[in-house]
């Protein structure tokens, strides 16, 4: 004869624990909780506890950290994943979760949006199949980059040190029309469009990377060719390799003079596309290729001084985190994968996410927490990470096609890009 045994869930003694000040406080007292509690219902006792002292308190999402480590399952499951004893009171401690709380009106462009960044917390810079640079402000494109004869694979801002004016904004493009383009702009002026003030010509397949060395005097860019190029910003044409392009008659309009650059040097060492580079040091250049590698390389001395290998066609990496020493990348697979190169004897990767469900497109790293970082899919998501756990902290699905780019903006929104057209906006991201 069959027969049901009640069972008393099992009872764990703890002590909720924040750095988050006031009123996110919770008292410091022991409670005694179900052990079978996930994330929602730990969260549910914190919104309880800070309630009882706040009638006014609007409950929010939280996450708990039990020895720096996300809680990503029941509070049973995890201290016994980890052999922790429950003897003794439990301190978790409990963080804002980091998920977008809305969802901004995607900005509508032509065709597909390949680049975007938000480096600058004012505006968003896109780069579209159309071929032109988009500067968007509060929902509305106020400068159209125009010039490009293909589609603009990648778009960066240049910090100009010492410029004349802070108003002036200095962005660099990559296309597949084989040139990386310099424009400059003020973002406080819209205007209709804009012409690059230099066009920079060397490689002899499509452009698809551009990044500008920290101090503006520079910027590199990787091809289809196999190569990185090194090219300076300057606007001067007092160099050799500057050649001042002449007014000429295009659909019957008067073109501007328009400088051509040089390359100043190669970076030669991988052996297909170079589809990602960063350069976040003066000396320091990191790329990646299809060849399914990535690279550390010496800008003075033109050699690639570290050398991963990964077995995946490699689409974009970022380097930040710890120490801004760790490597994320993704490519021709649903894998975000993290390195330590300063881990010696082992090529192999600290970290591997694998919530994707295919090719990934990008990755950047959050610029004020060393934890976060994000990745975008051609599966349609963007996701939000935490080194302190393997499953997505947050999923961003607001495109309805392939996501191409993604990056932070402002510190707490999220913009992506894709094959929908559409730019979109999650705003209200707790990461600090």
């Amino acid at each position: 004869m069959a027969y049901e045994e009640d069972v008393e869930t099992r009872r764990v003694q703890v002590r909720f624990v924040t750095k988050l000040q006031a009123p996110l406080k919770a008292p410091t007292t022991s409670i005694a909780i179900p052990s079978d509690l996930t994330r929602l219902g730990l969260s549910s006792v914190v919104n309880n506890l800070i309630k009882a002292g706040n009638s006014d308190w609007e409950p929010q999402p939280f996450d708990f950290l039990i020895d720096g480590e996300l809680v990503r399952m029941s509070l049973e499951q995890f201290l016994l994943a980890k052999g922790i004893s429950v003897e003794k009171v439990l301190e978790i401690e409990y963080i804002k979760a980091v998920a977008p709380r809305k969802q901004e009106d995607p900005c509508l462009h032509d065709d597909w949006v390949s680049a975007v960044s938000g480096s600058n917390p004012g505006f968003i810079l896109t780069g579209c199949y159309d071929g032109f640079g988009r500067v968007w402000k509060g929902g509305s494109c106020t400068h159209i980059l125009e010039g490009h004869g293909d589609a603009i694979t990648s778009i960066s801002i240049i910090n100009q040190k010492g410029a004349k004016s802070n108003l002036t904004t200095h962005v660099a493009t990559a296309s597949k029309d084989r040139t990386v383009r310099l424009w400059k702009f003020d973002a406080e002026e819209p205007t209709n469009n804009v012409r690059a003030f230099k066009i920079l010509r060397g490689h002899s397949s499509s452009v698809q990377s551009v990044a500008p060395q920290p101090s503006g005097e520079m910027v590199c860019s990787g091809s289809w060719d196999s190569t990185i190029n090194l090219w300076r910003t300057n606007e001067s044409d007092s160099d050799g390799d500057l050649v001042s392009v002449k007014k000429r008659k295009v659909n019957s309009k008067a073109e501007e003079s328009q400088l051509e650059g040089e390359a100043v040097s190669s970076l030669v060492g991988h052996t297909q596309c170079v589809s990602s580079v960063v350069w976040p040091e003066e000396r320091t250049i990191y790329s990646a290729s299809w060849d399914h590698s990535i690279r550390s390389w010496d800008v003075e001395t033109g050699r690639d001084v570290l050398s991963l290998f990964c077995g995946k066609v490699l689409n974009d990496l970022d380097v930040g985190g710890d120490s801004s020493a760790l490597i994320a990348a993704g490519g021709s697979d649903p894998v975000l994968r993290i390195w330590d190169p300063r881990k010696s004897g082992s090529s192999a990767p600290v970290l591997q996410f694998a919530s994707h469900s295919s090719w990934i497109t990008a990755c950047k790293w959050h610029d004020s927490s060393l934890q976060h970082l994000l990745s975008s899919s051609y599966d349609g998501k963007v996701m939000l990470w935490d080194l302190r756990t393997a499953w997505p902290l947050a999923v961003i699905e607001s495109h309805k096609d392939k996501v191409l780019c993604a990056d932070w903006w402002g510190g707490d929104r999220v913009v992506s890009g894709g094959a929908d057209s559409d730019l979109c906006i999650s705003s209200e991201v707790s990461i600090l």
